[in-house]
């Protein structure tokens, strides 16, 4: 009997494209002799629609008013026509959802009210590893590096000279580089402040790392973990925009991701390995995309942690996956069985 997987898209924040883009790279490596899936569409305004699939134009297709009913009892999905309802019991859950509401633990209360499995971390781990300023925190505690940096809320009033430029402002709990701005002299610091407040109220301003860009895909739960292939970012100038060109398939106009990494094998192994700390010391589960400094003197430092990474052709974490030899079918795979057994298979 086919698993039914439930396969949640789009959402309110402004990666809602990037996501469409992983649930179509999904869609594509998914074995249909395995899992029956439902497609539920959450459209920019947060309307939920059953759907045929997350292609192109899916919002004005076949699609019906769905929601994922919190009573464990249903166990699924209640399907909206014309004054009735249907159920449909679910098995599992990927949330291929990307940034606010879908990296924050937004999604992962409602999914853990429903009762249903679910891809990817738990509540707690989601939202710690959403905000940049918590997890530094909890990195630290735990004997992690991270970029020195200061938390700027609303009403604070900001001495611009205290900082030794540059420095990287930041929204607090957004993704994808949005609302981030390369200050390189003080008086470019209020309109950063300004800019990264249009998608978050809380700010960081972080100390400028020298170093590599470098990056390692994380599958698995507690002990049992696999790991990607290192990659590096190959910066030409400014900083990494992913998912912001104009037309990401065909390239970026400053980076270019290097897989497996052109670093040494002590350094791909000692990133590896501070991956796997983060992860841990982060409270992971499932999968996560961990993006780190390496410094010249062979020092990792953390960047951030994406917990549900993007999963386009062009993402980075399915990139790494499959350079240590496991393609995106696989990878799915292992999502949906930490989801149900707690294992990989």
């Amino acid at each position: 009997m086919d698993m039914k997987i439930g396969i949640l898209f789009g959402g309110c924040s402004e990666e809602h494209p990037i996501s469409v883009k992983s649930a179509q790279e999904i869609a594509r490596h998914l074995d249909v002799e395995k899992y029956e899936p439902y497609y539920i569409g959450i459209t920019t305004s947060g309307a939920w629609m059953l759907c045929d699939g997350p292609d192109v134009g899916w919002e004005t297709g076949n699609c019906r008013p769905v929601v994922l009913s919190p009573d464990r009892g249903v166990h699924g999905l209640l399907v909206l026509e014309q004054g009735r309802y249907e159920t449909i019991s679910l098995d599992v859950v990927l949330p291929v959802l990307h940034g606010k509401f879908g990296e924050d633990g937004a999604i992962q209360g409602l999914l853990e009210l429903s009762g249903i499995p679910y891809a990817g971390c738990d509540i707690q781990g989601s939202a710690l590893c959403m905000d940049k300023s918590l997890a530094y925190i909890v990195a630290r505690s735990a004997g992690i590096a991270t970029p020195k940096f200061w938390i700027v809320s609303v009403d604070d009033d900001i001495d611009a000279d205290q900082f030794t430029y540059p420095v990287f402002v930041k929204p607090a709990r957004s993704g994808s580089s949005f609302g981030v701005s390369k200050v390189s002299r003080k008086e470019e610091l209020p309109g950063a402040l300004e800019f990264a407040r249009q998608y978050d109220s809380k700010v960081l301003i972080e100390a400028a790392v020298v170093g590599s860009e470098v990056g390692c895909a994380v599958l698995g739960n507690d002990s049992e973990l696999v790991v990607g292939e290192v990659d590096r970012i190959a910066l030409s100038h400014s900083f990494f925009r992913i998912h912001q060109e104009s037309s990401p398939e065909t390239g970026s106009d400053n980076s270019t991701p290097i897989v497996p990494a052109d670093i040494s094998a002590e350094a791909r192994s000692l990133v590896q390995e501070t991956a796997k700390a983060i992860y841990r010391a982060l409270r992971c589960r499932g999968l996560a995309r961990v993006d780190m400094f390496l410094t010249s003197g062979g020092e990792v430092i953390l960047n951030e942690v994406n917990t549900f990474p993007g999963m386009t052709s062009y993402s980075r974490y399915p990139r790494m996956m499959a350079a240590a030899g496991m393609p995106l079918a696989e990878v799915i795979d292992g999502m949906v069985s930490l989801a149900v057994t707690g294992k990989l298979r």
